[in-house]
Order: C-alpha cells, then sequence, then structure tokens
C-alpha cells in the first residue's frame, strides 16, 4: 500500500523528469542554467556577502551571520533528509539527460542547492528589501538548474525552498 502511494505521489516527478531529458534546450538555456547551479555552489552567496558587509549599513555583520546561521542549519538538514529518504537522482535513473554536471552526493531529497539559495536569500531579502527582486532572480535560478540539469526532481526542489525559506526566515527573526 505505502509503496503504491508513493509510485502514484512521484508519478508526476517522473514524468517531467523524462520530458526534461529529452529535451533540447537551447544553448543560452544550459548556460544559464550551468552559471546558475555553478554560482549556488556559494560563489553567488559569497560575493553577496562580501558586497553587504562592505557596503550593507546598520546589518552589515547581522545580515551576514544570519544568513549563515541559516545556511549551516539547511546544510544539517540535508544531510540528514538525505540519509532518510535515500531517493536516487534523476541523472542516476535516466542516462540521457544533456548535462554534464557531477552530482556533489548520492542522494536526491532535498535539494541541498536551493535550500541555500532560499535560506539566505530570504534573510537577505528580510534586511534589505531592495535587493528581493535580484536574490529571488538568483534562488529560483538556482532551483530550476538543479532540475533542468538532471540532479533534482521538482518535488527535491520545492522542499529545498520551503526549507530554505523557513530557515532563513527563523534566522533572520532570531538575529536581526
Amino acid at each position: 500500500m505505502a509503496t503504491r502511494l508513493a509510485r502514484l505521489l512521484l508519478a508526476p516527478d517522473y514524468r517531467l523528469m523524462k520530458r526534461l531529458h529529452r529535451w533540447h534546450a537551447p544553448g543560452w538555456v544550459r548556460w544559464w542554467m550551468l552559471a546558475a547551479t555553478r554560482a549556488g555552489d556559494g560563489w553567488l552567496w559569497y560575493g553577496i556577502g562580501a558586497g553587504i558587509l562592505i557596503w550593507g549599513g546598520r546589518n552589515h555583520v547581522a545580515a551576514p551571520l544570519a544568513a549563515i546561521v541559516a545556511a549551516g542549519a539547511g546544510i544539517l538538514v540535508f544531510l540528514v533528509l538525505k540519509r532518510l529518504a535515500g531517493r536516487k537522482r534523476p541523472c542516476d535513473l535516466h542516462p540521457h539527460c544533456w548535462s554534464t554536471v557531477l552530482p556533489p552526493d548520492r542522494f536526491s531529497f532535498p535539494s541541498g542547492h536551493t535550500i541555500t539559495a532560499f535560506a539566505v536569500s530570504v534573510v537577505w531579502s528580510l534586511a534589505y528589501p531592495a535587493l528581493t527582486p535580484w536574490l529571488a532572480f538568483c534562488a529560483l535560478s538556482v532551483a530550476a538548474s538543479r532540475v533542468i540539469l538532471g540532479m533534482h526532481f521538482l518535488s527535491d526542489v520545492l522542499a529545498g525552498a520551503l526549507i530554505g525559506s523557513l530557515l532563513g526566515y527563523g534566522a533572520y527573526s532570531i538575529l536581526l
């Protein structure tokens, strides 16, 4: 019964994965997704954090600290959840993905890149509302890249966005 329910709930993820793996994305989409995933490895957040430390005004220390706390909590959460869920990645299940990105670990659920992107973006959006459109674009690009590149299922990034947003809001509420 539980296996049947799991298959029913996960069927849309598998259908989307197969469609994406058959899609011949235009060059600019491939470039954007690869750039977004690489930026989501941390470089983008380090750069924005450095900018906030230098030009961030009153919260120039507290905002990066809250982002570090949120991202650190996110890492702990995704490490535990990935081991508990043990879900294989789309690129491991369907070998015809056009992406050449290598996954950072074995498991898919939830997306650590997405947790971090949303955790940090929520903290900084609350601290610096003028940055919200840019941060949202960056976080959504990272999340989309993880699905389009075959690293995650849609449900992995949706869960990651929710977890990251909650952690970001919590860190902001406590530290700022």
